[in-house]
């Protein structure tokens, strides 16, 4: 007899007796979103959780933007309104356009950004000549026209030096017997004031001090959550230091997390180290890439690799712990990003 009708002999003796342990444990499907790439769709089984928060942790040239650029493509195809808060002021919108964002249905959100130097003006009247100064005057007659004329050429050059080095102090200071060692003097070198002139009744933002960005960038998201209608949200802080970006308080990704179960909106949190901790339910960590060329001369492309850190919601098929060690899932996964003049392939 096989085993496998033996276990089922079994399990419908049992039933009856334990049937917390023989019942299947209900299975919560939760909506997810696709990235746009097949090797990270396929490990994520569908892409990213809506109504949740995803972390993407990585260090510069990882992959984290370009994952970002092609799940935020694919939702504003769908038609559905997404923002990008830049901490660091650092999207480029041509690339986000390149890789299929539609910028129409884009929110950015730039922190840090000066603010005007001097307040908008009604334009002022440009300088103008008079009409007197416009017209060319009137051709005078020279010496061989007579009465009088201009004096000559030789005579008129060399006259601007010769009045300025007459006025030096040297020659109008008084003289001695003894000569005297002329004194070089130093030329004056004026410089230009460049400090700027700034509004009294607004404080500009000093890109020096990051956490005034970043508290910028949480009171952003909060008003972006509590008024909804923002199917996808990056909270890019890739460009800040992890011992700043650490001390954003747990209760903010807490808050965070239940405003997005209730909107169901997608969090997408781009930093170089983990911050939401368990308020994230999906923690992703991208490896730096290397670079892929054709004939050894022609730059094409990154390949990435990626890696699933943590899961909160991995259930198990059955109630029944096995004897034997279960098959583990596949946690990494490759996928490589091309330059726009490599072409798709």
């Amino acid at each position: 007899m096989p085993a496998a009708t033996v276990r089922l002999q079994i399990e419908a003796a049992l039933a009856h007796r334990i049937p917390s342990a023989l019942t299947p444990a209900p299975r919560t499907i939760r909506p997810v979103a696709a990235t746009g790439i097949p090797a990270i769709d396929a490990l994520l089984e569908g892409g990213l959780p809506l109504g949740a928060i995803t972390e993407v942790v990585g260090s510069e040239c990882s992959g984290r933007v370009s994952l970002a650029l092609s799940f935020l493509a694919g939702m504003t195809q769908a038609g559905k309104v997404c923002a990008w808060i830049d901490v660091s002021d650092a999207l480029d919108p041509e690339s986000a356009a390149a890789a299929g964002v539609d910028l129409c249905r884009l929110l950015w959100v730039r922190c840090g950004v000066q603010p005007p130097l001097q307040p908008l003006t009604p334009e002022q009247p440009g300088f103008s000549l008079p009409k007197t100064y416009l017209v060319a005057p009137a051709a005078k007659k020279g010496l061989h026209g007579g009465g009088f004329g201009l004096h000559p050429r030789n005579e008129v050059k060399g006259l601007s030096d010769a009045v300025g080095g007459l006025l030096q102090p040297e020659s109008l200071a008084p003289r001695c017997a003894e000569p005297q060692r002329r004194v070089r003097r130093q030329k004056e070198v004026f410089e230009p004031n460049m400090k700027p002139v700034v509004q009294r009744n607004q404080k500009p933002l000093s890109p020096a001090r990051p956490w005034s960005r970043i508290e910028q960038a949480l009171r952003v998201t909060d008003l972006l959550l509590q008024a909804g209608g923002f199917s996808a949200i990056v909270l890019d802080m890739g460009g800040i230091a992890p011992e700043h970006a650490l001390r954003v308080p747990l209760a903010t990704w807490f808050r965070y997390r239940a405003a997005a179960e209730r909107t169901q909106a997608s969090i997408l949190l781009l930093t170089q180290h983990s911050c939401a901790k368990s308020s994230g339910e999906l923690l992703l960590r991208l490896q730096p890439g290397d670079a892929r060329g054709e004939e050894a001369t022609v730059f094409t492309g990154i390949r990435h690799r990626i890696e699933v850190v943590r899961r909160r919601f991995t259930q198990e098929p059955s109630n029944v712990v096995s004897l034997r060690k279960p098959p583990q899932s596949v946690s990494t996964a490759d996928w490589q990003s091309r330059t726009t003049w490599a072409g798709p392939r």
